[in-house]
């Protein structure tokens, strides 16, 4: 499915057995099964990808239901800062785009959703690998290839590694010009209710226009606050579910016990006055915050 691109939208078999490394046989039989699911057509020489293929990418993004939580955070984080937010996620030495809201072209590159880019030399790919176990993180990059990007892009690999951790010790990432001349972003975890690294976020935006000083003393508190923000809405969404009778007969005799709580307080309160109300007021209130 790689194999496909803008340069390359359709193939012979040849060409898709050279460009995949596999033989013949072999792409012939994994271009037939993609066709028999319809992912690919061919007009019996050249084989294409069909729309079909765009349902394996929602498939992915509508299992993870963070990135509904993070979207609107991400907006009103562009209109903030006025510069491009993104969010990616760790693919092996690869962070692969799966949310971006660009304000204007920043990059030589076309970036989208599902774009990749080398993981050790961007801002959201370090904050990635500094979640990583540091065992399985010195694992993945000895068998990193260094390549000089611009004049700025560290190549020496304990140099790499000690930079990673850095991010993970501060909490965020900061790139200047290591993958493009120009190009400058921040970056910062986006964590599960574990506490667990799942994406990381970045703002970027142009070298010659925001330095590097700017950026992490505007920029870096509110793209922090983005990761604060998609937990809290969703605890909000786990606690309406488990209140609001999202979890079945559960849910449903919480509200009763709640509707019949308060038929009895108003009966009570209704009945009282004077000091004798105001205590009992008291009272009821005490109760059901120690209830709760």
């Amino acid at each position: 499915i790689r194999s496909f691109s803008a340069t390359a939208p359709q193939q012979t078999l040849s060409e898709v057995a050279a460009q995949t490394g596999l033989t013949r046989a072999g792409a012939r039989r994994i271009l037939l099964t993609l066709q028999t699911l319809g992912y690919v057509e061919s007009d019996g020489r050249l084989f294409r990808l069909t729309p079909r293929i765009l349902d394996l990418g929602f498939a992915y993004l509508s299992s993870m239901p963070i990135w509904d939580l993070a979207e609107p955070v991400m907006e009103e984080l562009v209109e903030q800062v006025r510069e491009s937010c993104s969010a990616a996620v760790l693919d092996g030495l690869d962070i692969v785009y799966v949310l971006r809201l660009p304000t204007h072209k920043i990059m030589r590159t076309n970036l989208g959703v599902g774009s990749r880019l080398p993981a050790p030399w961007t801002s959201m790919g370090r904050v990635l690998l500094a979640g990583l176990p540091d065992e399985e993180l010195v694992a993945r990059l000895q068998g990193l290839n260094p390549q000089r990007f611009t004049q700025h892009t560290t190549v020496d690999v304990a140099t790499l590694l000690e930079r990673i951790r850095q991010a993970r010790t501060q909490g965020w990432c900061l790139i200047n010009q290591e993958l493009e001349e120009g190009l400058i972003s921040i970056a910062a975890p986006l964590t599960n209710r574990a506490g667990q690294t799942v994406a990381a976020l970045n703002i970027s935006g142009q070298a010659n226009r925001t330095s590097a000083e700017v950026m992490q003393a505007t920029m870096l508190p509110a793209l922090l606050k983005v990761d604060e923000f998609a937990l809290g809405r969703a605890r909000d969404q786990d606690h309406r579910k488990a209140v609001g009778g999202g979890v079945g007969q559960r849910g449903e005799a919480v509200e009763e016990t709640r509707r019949r709580d308060g038929e009895a307080d108003a009966r009570l309160l209704g009945q009282e006055t004077g000091d004798r109300g105001r205590v009992a007021r008291v009272l009821l209130v005490a109760e059901r915050q120690h209830a709760n």
